[in-house]
């Protein structure tokens, strides 16, 4: 048996099992975003924004396991630079909403639930918020999700505030930032193991008992491996920190539906009050807090989520 390759199977990484379906979506004009399926091929759709940095595979088991259960067909969508999807420069977050409506199109999914974890939340808001899918949301779930930084809307404390400050450097030398970015986690996939670990126990407390297990060091390492892999690496990651320091394209007011926000009164990178203060400007939102828990804990409450998803649809 032929040894496995340290930079997609580090040493010492848990397997992660694939998702039961992945590839890409062909967009007009031949733009391709990246996805991954799991659970029910034939029920209700949820399309799930990964967050920053993040990919494809970036569902915890117990999330996993949840669409099956509830017959859920839930999409991890790529955002343009991760993974498998092209590189794109939207000019603000509501330009995925356009993008998902021709996912949706692709799905055969005239009504569908979206859920948002971290930097996926504002881009599963988008998706309700904006025109171009509005109609066909049902629902929306974010974890642990980003504040406005601009904007009648603007909440952001911390380091969203710095991004909005970062916003025209990072404009301009988007694809340079990636590069270096990736360049300086290049070397440290072989050492994945040992870089979670230690990455685990300077975490907030929150944090490191969702970290502690094995499942979610094997779908982290793999989700990141996967998100390296594409044309420009960690692209993504640069373009949301860009969008982020910007107006999104459309108000909080703007969603309807039913909307679940799960945060983390500990969460040291996007604060409890800023997450207070944007579920006020939600029409019908529900905020729960999470005891103790940091800005991952979300990964937890995985299934619990598609629960509340499963409601809509």
């Amino acid at each position: 048996m032929s040894p496995s390759n340290p930079w997609r199977h580090p040493p010492g990484v848990p397997r992660c099992e694939k998702p039961r379906a992945e590839g890409r979506f062909y967009l007009p004009g031949g733009r391709r975003i990246g996805y991954a399926e799991y659970g029910d091929p034939n029920g209700p759709v949820v399309m799930w924004c990964h967050g920053t940095p993040g990919g494809r595979r970036q569902l915890p088991l117990v999330g996993r396991r949840a669409a099956e259960k509830l017959g859920l067909r839930v999409v991890m969508i790529e955002r343009p630079g991760s993974g498998l999807s092209d590189p794109h420069p939207y000019d603000s977050v509501s330009d995925f909403a356009a993008d998902m409506a021709h996912v949706a199109d692709a799905l055969g999914a005239e009504r569908l639930g979206v859920v948002g974890l971290s930097g996926g939340g504002p881009y599963a808001l988008s998706c309700a918020g904006t025109a171009a899918l509005a109609d066909r949301v049902v629902a929306v779930a974010v974890l642990g999700g980003v504040t406005p930084s601009v904007g009648p809307d603007a909440t952001a404390s911390g380091a969203i505030k710095l991004a909005r400050q970062l916003a025209p450097v990072s404009s301009g030398l988007r694809e340079p930032f990636a590069w270096i970015t990736a360049g300086l986690l290049f070397p440290i996939i072989p050492l994945a193991h040992y870089a979670y670990q230690g990455l685990t126990r300077v975490m907030p407390e929150g944090d490191q008992r969702v970290f502690a297990d094995p499942e979610i060091e094997a779908m982290f390492v793999d989700d990141i491996i996967c998100a390296l892999a594409g044309k420009v690496p960690l692209q993504a990651v640069i373009d949301d920190a860009r969008l982020f320091g910007r107006d999104w394209g459309f108000r909080l007011a703007d969603v309807k539906v039913p909307v679940r926000w799960w945060h983390g009164d500990a969460d040291s990178i996007i604060a409890f009050d800023d997450a207070q203060k944007a579920a006020k400007l939600l029409p019908d939102a529900e905020l729960i807090l999470m005891p103790d828990e940091s800005h991952l804990g979300g990964f937890a409450e995985a299934g619990e989520v598609l629960g509340f998803i499963r409601a809509f649809l």
